[in-house]
């Protein structure tokens, strides 16, 4: 089995099983495990924040942090593309009362001018804009990274405007391997940013969200309300130290080899496909003669045991990771050239 669904499907190597086997735990909820506490150290240090706190999934550091920043009928400006407002079940709707206007970005990221168009002047009749939403590296944009500049432009805006800007940070390592730019000036201006541990880290479980001393103290209120506080977590949170300890110099194969992988594949007249545009580990790609994405996604998987998602009627997207190695992902991409 090649798996190239997701870099969420990536398992504990055995070193990072003996690291967990081998953790300090305590009481997470008193501020007594240590192995927790000192992840959260090494988050809020990286990311350039005052605190950080340990979550069990990335999706609940997005909606902690929007349940904070907003109050009902305020309004989350974010990119079409963006994972809350289409891969989390509605959560900022259903959990903080919040209206979700998509921005119309390339690939996952807009302009200052943009965003602009869409910050709500102040009245009574509708939703307060509160809340600028970034994902970088943008998922649904075929992992792109938010070009640095642009970043900047936008949360100078937002913060000019006094909004409040939050950045989803799955995979963010990925765009700092890339891009050699430290996460903490990606993270500069803004107030909430968190990173993911079971992802191209390799951990099983966990996440990190990180902000102001004030705003972390808040999100543990959210945490014990929507059952995210655990115990002796520090069995989890060592996967996600040794991930940061040794894990990260190897996001930058993972890009490598999407790149490899897009390259392939665009030599064929039946894949549209711009491997220049690949900029870390996630590669979206078209089938040409209206082809099925959930037919071939099938065949793929019967024939040659390769995952591979359809995320459209024609859209296929492929996820290196730590897990599949060169050459299973130019085995992956030469079956899917013989396959169709």
């Amino acid at each position: 089995m090649i798996n190239l669904f997701s870099d969420t499907q990536t398992k504990p190597s055995d070193a990072m099983r003996k690291a967990m086997a081998a953790a300090e735990v305590g009481d997470e909820q008193r501020g007594e495990d240590p192995t927790v506490n000192l992840l959260c150290e090494r988050v809020a240090e990286l990311l350039g924040k005052e605190a950080a706190i340990f979550l069990p999934s990335g999706t609940m550091c997005n909606e902690i942090a929007l349940l904070v920043h907003c109050r009902p009928g305020d309004e989350i400006l974010c990119d079409k593309t963006s994972h809350i407002l289409n891969y989390e079940a509605g959560g900022p709707a259903a959990l903080a009362g919040a209206v979700m206007t998509p921005i119309d970005g390339d690939r996952g990221v807009y302009s200052a001018d943009q965003l602009k168009a869409y910050i709500r002047p102040e009245h009574r009749y509708g939703p307060r804009t509160r809340v600028v939403e970034i994902e970088n590296t943008a998922n649904m944009g075929g992992g792109r990274i938010w070009p640095i500049d642009t970043l900047n432009a936008v949360t100078k805006l937002a913060k000019a405007k006094g909004l409040i800007v939050h950045l989803d940070g799955a995979r963010l390592l990925n765009a700092v391997v890339a891009s050699r730019i430290p996460a903490s000036e990606y993270t500069a201006s803004c107030d909430s940013a968190w990173i993911d541990f079971s992802k191209g880290l390799g951990a099983p479980v966990g996440a990190a969200l990180a902000g102001s001393k004030a705003f972390i103290e808040e999100t543990w209120r959210w945490k014990q309300r929507l059952g995210g506080a655990m115990r002796q977590a520090g069995i989890i949170a060592a996967a996600a130290l040794y991930g940061l300890d040794h894990n990260i110099p190897l996001l930058a194969k993972d890009n490598e080899n999407a790149a490899m992988f897009a390259g392939i594949i665009a030599d064929s007249p039946k894949f549209i496909v711009d491997p220049t545009s690949v900029d870390t580990n996630i590669v979206i790609f078209d089938l040409a003669d209206g082809m099925d994405a959930q037919a071939l996604s099938r065949k793929l998987e019967a024939e040659a045991g390769i995952l591979i998602g359809a995320i459209g009627p024609s859209t296929l997207r492929a996820v290196t990771h730590l897990d599949v190695n060169e050459a299973s992902v130019r085995s992956a991409a030469e079956h899917l050239l013989r396959i169709v």
